[in-house]
């Protein structure tokens, strides 16, 4: 990192110093005069009349250490920028809302974005021009940054009143950017319809994935096609899926060794990835692998959900049980570096007869695959490759564990990426929603007990004395506002997590971060939630996150997590909430159905049918085992589960579960099953077999 080379040893550190922000640490020792967003560089750029240079990145950006070794570090560059602005260095992971905002206005006027995000401010805080990486000097039709730094003070010194007349109505384009959503439609299934079609036609029928490279997960969507299977009987909508899981978990873009997901892919099979991990992805597409194992029964997706989970729990946990968000792409500023291999390598780890084998399965190559290195990947299934070797395919899977297990303890010897160890409540709540999901399907404990250490760090640690949320944890720290996606993730989370440990504390924590958020960000004219609580700074604008990106939106992760709550709890304010939420979002459902999968989910839980199942426990805990496994096996996305523990009366119920399981009792000492619909439930039903008959 910038700070640990001999040149920035030397210099004086700037105002970063002291920032939790790895991403911020990395620039303390530029020789730009750099500040974090705060009151002090704010009020510093009004009393010296001068323009904001605001820099927006996050640890694991490639091309923001490629623009802060080639700019940030020059001296020259570093002086023109400490002469003509004030320099604001912002972590788009602890500031979310800053980064909403200016990267709309980048988006206005450049019609792209991206990081780094290189935004030019009035003292007032309004963007009058900007863009994302520009190099040093003007090359392959990038202007340079050192001629747009000059132009860009000149233009606010010698034509002010045309620069803020500029300022002023970008600013009102993006105010205006940040709550629309286009006209409302009505919420039914035509609109799962639609967008199941617009994602069939834009599938790569070879490859996986939707439309051309780079290529994203869009674990959503992978999600939304099993439900359109489900719901309409479209086996090109499961066919579509499967395509996607299947070459994702084969490809570059897996970490064959390790487990879990790389960002994105440069390429459209899969194979060359932005090496760097994201805590999202891999939180995002395990339940995608999870759902897709349920409806197929096929286990390489529960080997895959389960090897990713596993590299979370190795490499990005921290001892208190939260979960950092990043590693990085580089490794001794190499991208990629880390992760690939030579053929001369895994002859001289394997020996000379298993390399042969596993060369041929993970397509390594004396030339290689990717910049004369091999990015292992598996073109060719057990099947294909067992036969094409003269193995068995049992044979052939204990060759290859043996050589991944000798490989991955090479590279653990390997300089690692950096990682970024901040832990962010609304990420931290998708991976453990993630956990808790595993731990039904996939009968492991080690899971549910990952997920409770997470939920107590979380709520102990990231709340104020009046049990709002704070955003990020770093160095013994919890800072900022939390904002919308921090509570509604981590209520959904908290709704996985009861389902999976049935202890009610979970349930209460829920409930009573549902009612803060109503009140903190709820709108109640114009209905959805807004992104910042009412409390936060006052900021240009005051966004409705509803676009999904590489996270859910939100307010899609608000209609989808009080839909859930409600449901469970018998609490119809919550859903009444999640049903205006989805009517304000349904324009976006209709026109962008590829950027609302989450909301779609949503509104596939709201359309149901939608079971709302009470287990009463009988005088077997082994019995309401079985009962459980054999529920968690089927693919029935749309259901709340809640459980009454053996000799629970119903005064010592938690206040949230009586709507549910108020009057329910065993039947004859046998766990006992009721499924409801909207509080109406059926004859109540006697064992696994009662179940499974009632379920078929």
């Amino acid at each position: 990192m910038t700070q640990n080379a001999p040149a920035a040893n030397r210099r004086t550190p700037n105002g970063l110093l002291h920032e939790t922000s790895p991403y911020l640490q990395q620039h303390a020792y530029n020789p730009v005069d750099w500040s974090p967003w705060g009151s002090e560089a704010l009020q510093r750029a009004k009393d010296l009349d001068r323009p904001i240079f605001l820099s927006i990145g996050y640890s694991a950006c490639h091309w923001c250490h490629v623009m802060e070794h080639e700019s940030f570090e020059n001296e020259a560059i570093a002086a023109l920028m400490n002469e003509l602005f004030v320099n604001i260095k912002v972590d788009r992971e602890e500031r979310p809302d800053l980064d909403q905002i200016y990267m709309n206005a980048v988006q206005l006027m450049t019609r792209r974005g991206g990081w780094p995000m290189s935004v030019f401010l009035t003292p007032e805080l309004k963007p009058f021009f900007g863009g994302t990486y520009w190099p040093p000097e003007a090359r392959m039709g990038m202007p340079g940054f050192r001629e747009i730094l000059v132009k860009v003070a000149e233009a606010y010194r010698t034509r002010r009143a045309d620069v803020e007349r500029g300022a002023d109505e970008l600013t009102d384009a993006v105010r205006k950017m940040g709550t629309q959503i286009g006209e409302s439609v009505v919420l039914n299934n035509v609109l799962l319809r639609r967008a199941m079609q617009r994602l069939l036609s834009i599938t790569d029928r070879r490859h996986g994935g939707f439309g051309g490279a780079p290529k994203f997960p869009h674990a959503m969507d992978l999600r939304l096609l099993l439900r359109c299977w489900k719901r309409f009987g479209d086996l090109d909508a499961l066919d579509a899926a499967r395509l996607t899981l299947d070459k994702m978990a084969a490809g570059g873009i897996y970490d064959q060794l390790g487990g879990g997901f790389h960002r994105y892919s440069t390429d459209e099979r899969w194979l060359a990835p932005h090496f760097e991990k994201m805590l999202y992805d891999n939180a995002l597409l395990v339940p995608a692998y999870l759902e897709a194992y349920q409806a197929t029964g096929d286990a390489n997706y529960a080997r895959v959900a389960r090897e990713t989970l596993d590299y979370v729990l190795r490499e990005m946990t921290q001892p208190q049980g939260g979960f950092f968000s990043t590693q990085d792409a580089d490794s001794e500023g190499v991208e990629g570096k880390f992760f690939v291999w030579s053929e001369a390598e895994i002859e001289q780890v394997l020996g000379t007869d298993d390399a042969k084998v596993f060369n041929y399965c993970y397509d390594v190559t004396e030339r290689g695959n990717w910049e004369e290195h091999n990015i292992l990947n598996r073109p060719k299934t057990d099947a294909q490759a067992a036969k094409v070797l003269g193995l068995s395919e049992a044979d052939l899977a204990v060759i290859l564990s043996r050589c991944r297990e000798k490989l991955l303890a090479v590279r653990s010897r390997r300089i690692a990426p950096g990682r970024d160890d901040k832990v962010i409540v609304a990420w931290n709540g998708m991976m453990l929603s993630a956990l808790a999901q595993s731990a039904q399907i996939l009968d492991d404990d080690r899971y549910s007990a990952a997920a409770r250490a997470a939920a107590d760090f979380l709520l102990a640690t990231l709340r104020n004395p009046d049990g709002s949320l704070l955003h990020s944890f770093k160095d013994g720290q919890a800072r900022f506002n939390g904002y919308l996606d921090d509570y509604t993730c981590l209520i959904d989370g908290l709704v996985d997590l009861y389902q999976a440990a049935f202890d009610a504390k979970y349930l209460d924590a829920a409930i009573d971060l549902a009612e803060k958020l109503l009140t903190l960000f709820y709108d109640e004219q114009q209905e959805g939630f807004f992104y910042t609580p009412s409390h936060h700074e006052a900021l240009i604008a005051r966004n409705k996150d509803n676009h999904d990106g590489s996270t859910p939106s939100g307010n899609s992760m608000a209609a989808t997590a009080l839909l859930r709550l409600g449901r469970l709890c018998g609490r119809s304010d919550f859903e009444q909430k999640a049903v205006s939420t989805l009517e304000f979002l349904s324009g976006v459902l209709a026109e962008s159905p590829t950027a609302a999968g989450q909301a779609l989910l949503a509104l596939d839980f709201l359309l149901g049918p939608t079971r709302e199942i009470a287990i009463v426990d009988g005088g077997s805990p082994a019995e309401t085992t079985d009962v459980l496994r054999s529920l968690h096996r089927r693919f029935m996305p749309n259901k709340v589960v809640a459980r009454k523990p053996a000799q629970t009366n119903d005064a010592a119920l938690s206040t949230a579960l009586q709507p549910l399981l108020k009057g329910k009792t065993s039947r004859g000492g046998a766990t006992t099953i009721f499924i409801c619909e909207h509080g109406t439930c059926s004859l109540p039903i006697v064992g696994v077999t009662g179940l499974e008959q009632a379920l078929s």
